[in-house]
């Protein structure tokens, strides 16, 4: 479990001295938590995510235990290092919305064609509580040809999962190669 600390100063100044410390400045919250500012070691925060297996993992700041999801992190322009993270609890039982990953699975019949894959959407945002959260919308595209694409409405949800994005949304296609 990864294990952070909790900020008693917010100001630039102290945000600025925790990162030449090697810590990561993130944000918790959740609906009808209070927010808590918290910072973790870089190096634990980056390992702790590579080899979580699902969506939501557990983060212990003090004393609390919080379950988890990554809603929005920043990264330095020039080093590309990990600035700041924001971390949404994810409640058992209350609804809320999440921003789920979308992995195409096998290779699509329009790449012999001299087609290319093409993923408009990364994430996909849905609505629905903890125990619903799905780790990723695995889709299949090996039946896609040229100019076939994946609209939101085709994508199988689990019970209990919304998608929020509108259906008519393309997330893969294959078009002709220019």
């Amino acid at each position: 479990m990864l294990e952070g600390i909790v900020r008693e100063s917010i100001g630039k100044k102290s945000a600025k001295a925790l990162r030449r410390d090697g810590y990561l400045i993130a944000n918790i919250y959740g609906k009808g938590l209070e927010n808590v500012a918290a910072a973790f070691k870089v190096n634990d925060f980056i390992k702790e995510v590579r080899k979580k297996q699902t969506l939501a993992f557990d983060v212990k700041v003090g004393e609390k235990v919080y379950n988890v999801v990554i809603v929005d992190y920043q990264r330095d322009v020039v080093t590309n290092d990990l600035k700041h993270v924001d971390l949404k609890v994810a409640l058992p039982g209350v609804v809320s919305k999440y921003m789920i990953p979308v992995k195409p699975v096998g290779t699509p019949i329009g790449l012999k064609n001299k087609g290319v894959l093409i993923q408009s959407k990364r994430r996909l945002a849905v609505k629905c509580t903890a125990e619903n959260l799905p780790n990723a919308f695995e889709l299949d595209v090996s039946k896609l040809g040229i100019d076939d694409t994946i609209l939101v409405r085709d994508i199988p949800t689990p019970a209990g999962v919304t998608i929020v994005d509108a259906d008519r949304i393309a997330v893969l296609g294959v078009i002709k190669a220019k």
